[in-house]
C-alpha cells in the first residue's frame, strides 16, 4: 500500500462522529464563529466559502448558501445572486493566490446518483486546474497527491478575498465578510 504524508489531516481523522448530533455540517459551520478551524474563508450575506477537507486540487473550495436545502429551485433571488457574486469573488481570489490555468465547477444535485457525500444542502464545488496537474498516481496506484497543506491555502485565499474591493477583514482568523454587489449589476 503506497501513503502519502499528510498530517494536516489528523484533525479529521481523531474528530469524535456524531459531534454535533444529526445536523448539518454546512449549517454548522455557517452558525459558528470558529471560521479558520472549520476552513470558512468568506461569507457574504446569504452565502459562505469553504475549504473542502477532501481536495482535488489545492484551492478546491464550495459556495454554500446559507439556505439549507438540496432543491436548487428552491433558493430566492435574493440568494441566487448572492450565491452567484460569491463564485465570482471566488474565481477572482483563486486567480490571485494560485493562478490557476483554469477552472472546473459544479453542482452535485438530485442525490448519492450525482456523486456527492452531501446531497441536503447544495453547494458549488470550484476546482482550480493547471496544465498538467493529472499524473499517473491516480491512474497506477489509486493515489492523488496535493502539494500544499489546506491551512497554507487558507491563509493565501484569505489574503486574496481581503484585498478585494468591497470586502473586510476583522483578523486573520475570520472569514473575510464580503459586502453585496452594488444594484444594477
Amino acid at each position: 500500500m503506497d501513503q502519502v504524508f499528510a498530517p494536516w489531516r489528523i484533525e479529521w481523522v481523531e474528530r469524535e462522529e456524531g459531534a454535533g448530533g444529526d445536523e448539518c455540517v454546512f449549517c454548522a459551520f455557517r452558525d459558528s464563529d470558529a471560521d479558520r478551524e472549520h476552513n470558512v474563508v468568506a461569507r457574504s450575506d446569504h452565502a459562505f466559502v469553504l475549504l473542502n477537507n477532501y481536495p482535488y486540487n489545492p484551492g478546491h473550495i464550495m459556495v454554500i448558501p446559507h439556505d439549507h436545502t438540496g432543491e436548487y429551485g428552491a433558493l430566492d433571488d435574493e440568494t441566487l445572486l448572492d450565491h452567484a457574486h460569491l463564485k465570482q469573488r471566488a474565481f477572482a481570489a483563486l486567480e490571485s493566490a494560485l493562478d490557476p490555468d483554469a477552472f472546473n465547477a459544479g453542482l452535485n444535485l438530485g442525490g448519492s446518483a450525482a456523486g456527492g457525500s452531501i446531497d441536503d444542502h447544495l453547494h458549488t464545488h470550484v476546482v482550480p486546474r493547471w496544465d498538467g496537474d493529472t499524473n499517473f498516481m491516480p491512474v497506477v496506484s489509486d493515489t492523488k497527491v496535493i502539494v500544499e497543506a489546506v491551512e497554507d491555502t487558507y491563509n493565501r485565499l484569505h489574503e486574496a478575498f481581503a484585498e478585494q474591493n468591497g470586502t473586510s477583514a476583522k483578523d486573520p482568523d475570520a472569514a473575510v465578510r464580503v459586502e453585496a454587489p452594488p444594484k444594477g449589476l
